[in-house]
C-alpha cells in the first residue's frame, strides 16, 4: 500500500497528520484523536449499499470502542453535504444513531497521502481500507478489502483487544484468539524463574516453543 508520493504505509509508521472538514465540523487529525486509539475506515462512495451496512456496523460497536479508548473516524471521496443525508439512511437501515465523524474527502486528499486509492481498481475512488492508529499516532494495523466484500467489525475490535493485551504483557494471541482465552509467551522468554513472575497463572506447554498462559487481565 502506498502513498501519493508512491511510499509505503508501514506497519510503526506515524501516521500521516491531516485537516479535513467532517460531519462534526472541521478537525486536525492530531489534535482531534489526542491520546486515543484510531480506527481510521475508507469508503468508496455515498449512498452505497455495502458501505451504509458498515457504517451501521460500526455505529453499533462505538460504545465497545470507545470502552478501549478508540475513536472512530469514516472517510469518503464523497460530500460534507452528502455525507449528511447519508446518515439518516444509515440509521434507519441498521437501528442505530451514528455519531462518529465521516471525513469529506472531495480533493482526496487524505486518500492520497494514506493510499486508499487502488488505480488497477479505480483511479478515483477509495477502497475499503483500515487503519488502526495507537496513541502515539503510529499505525499499527492496515486491512484492505475489496468493493464487494463488507468488513467485520468484530474482528477490527478483536485486534483491537489483542493489540492492547500484547502493549502491556509479554505475549502473543493465537490463531482465533477471543479475550479472555489463552495467550502464547513469547519465545524471547527462557527463564523458569522469569516466567514464573511474569505469569502466576502458571504455563502450559504444548511444544519446547509453544507455552500458553491464561489471560494476563482475566480475572
Amino acid at each position: 500500500m502506498t502513498n501519493g508520493n508512491g511510499k509505503s504505509i508501514q506497519l510503526g509508521a506515524a501516521a500521516p497528520d491531516f485537516t479535513a472538514e467532517t460531519t462534526i465540523g472541521r478537525i486536525n487529525f492530531y489534535n482531534w484523536l489526542d491520546d486515543s486509539w484510531c480506527i481510521l475506515f475508507s469508503h468508496p462512495k455515498d449512498f452505497t449499499p455495502v458501505c451504509t451496512t458498515e457504517l451501521g456496523a460500526a455505529s453499533q460497536l462505538s460504545q465497545e470502542f470507545a470502552k478501549r479508548g478508540v475513536k472512530l473516524l469514516g472517510l469518503s471521496v464523497g460530500s460534507l453535504a452528502d455525507h449528511k443525508k447519508w446518515i439518516p439512511d444509515i440509521n434507519m437501515v441498521c437501528k442505530t444513531t451514528l455519531s462518529f465523524p465521516i471525513v469529506a474527502d472531495e480533493d482526496h486528499k487524505v486518500a492520497e497521502q494514506y493510499g486508499m486509492i487502488h488505480p488497477f481498481v479505480d483511479d478515483t475512488a477509495t477502497v475499503r481500507t483500515v487503519f488502526i492508529i495507537d496513541p502515539k499516532k503510529k499505525i499499527r494495523l492496515t486491512m484492505t478489502y475489496p468493493a464487494s466484500t463488507g468488513r467485520n467489525f468484530q474482528e477490527i475490535l478483536r485486534v483491537i483487544d489483542s493489540l492492547q493485551l500484547t502493549d502491556g504483557h509479554r505475549v502473543a494471541t493465537p490463531a482465533n484468539w477471543s479475550k479472555g482465552d489463552e495467550c502464547v509467551i513469547l519465545p524471547s522468554i527462557t527463564s523458569p524463574e522469569e516466567i514464573k513472575k511474569l505469569f502466576p497463572k502458571g504455563m502450559r506447554q504444548i511444544t519446547p516453543y509453544l507455552r500458553m498462559t491464561p489471560d494476563p487481565t482475566s480475572k
